[in-house]
C-alpha cells in the first residue's frame, strides 16, 4: 500500500472572513454571487462541537466534531493570531453509524479535554471550481454571529489562493481591510480565547 505524499497547501485552510450585521442584504450578495456562475449551491444547518485538549492548549489548536447531511468530520484546526492561513486537516467519519458523538466524547477523553462548547450554523454555501462562499448565523446559548467567508478550495500556490479570495471578496463589495482576524470558537466562546493565551 502507498501513501501519497500530500500537496503543500493541502492542510491549510486560506480563507477570510467577515462579520456582518443581522440586516447583512443577503438578497443583493446572493445576486452577487449567482452572476458569477455557481457550480452548485446548498443551505444547511450544522452542528459543531469544539474541544480544547490539553495538548491544544500548548500547541494551539482545537478538535471540531461536525455532523450534518452533507458531512461527518473530526477536525483539528489551528488558532493562530490571523485566520487568513491555518492548519485544518480533516477525517472523514462518514455516514455509515450516524452521528458518532457519543463515540467521538469517549475517544478524546483520554486526552484531557479542558473545554468543549458547542454551535449551530444556518450555512448558505455556494460553490466554485476554485472556491466555497458561505454566508451564515452562528449560535450557542449565550452569542449569535452572521458572517461571510470567503475560501480557496484551488491552493496551487499561496499568493494564487489568496488572489482567488479577493477576487471574490472583490466582485462582491467586500474589502478585505474589514475582515475579523479571529476563528468563529473564539468570537462566539471568548473564554477559549483566555485559556489559550
Amino acid at each position: 500500500m502507498t501513501d501519497t505524499k500530500p500537496e503543500p497547501l493541502e492542510f491549510q485552510e486560506i480563507e477570510h472572513k467577515f462579520v456582518v450585521g443581522a440586516d447583512f442584504d443577503l438578497d443583493s450578495f446572493t445576486a452577487s454571487l449567482e452572476a458569477l456562475g455557481p457550480a452548485r449551491k446548498t443551505a444547511i444547518r450544522v452542528t459543531d462541537t469544539y474541544y480544547l485538549l490539553s495538548a491544544g492548549r500548548t500547541g494551539s489548536f482545537v478538535i471540531r466534531h461536525r455532523y450534518d447531511e452533507e458531512l461527518h468530520h473530526l477536525t483539528l484546526k489551528t488558532l493562530e493570531a490571523d485566520t487568513e492561513v491555518r492548519r485544518e486537516i480533516n477525517l472523514d467519519l462518514g455516514h455509515h453509524a450516524g452521528d458518532q458523538q457519543a463515540r467521538v466524547d469517549a475517544f478524546l477523553e483520554h486526552f484531557g479535554i479542558e473545554w468543549r462548547g458547542s454551535l449551530e450554523k444556518d450555512l448558505k454555501v455556494w460553490y466554485f471550481a476554485d472556491a466555497e462562499i458561505v454566508h451564515y448565523r452562528a449560535t450557542t446559548d449565550a452569542r449569535a454571529v452572521h458572517c461571510v467567508e470567503f475560501e480557496a478550495t484551488r491552493k496551487p500556490s499561496l499568493a494564487e489562493a489568496l488572489a482567488t479570495v479577493r477576487r471574490y471578496e472583490s466582485a462582491t463589495g467586500f474589502d478585505e481591510a474589514d475582515r475579523s482576524h479571529l476563528p468563529l470558537v473564539e468570537i462566539l466562546f471568548p473564554e477559549l480565547g483566555e485559556r489559550i493565551q
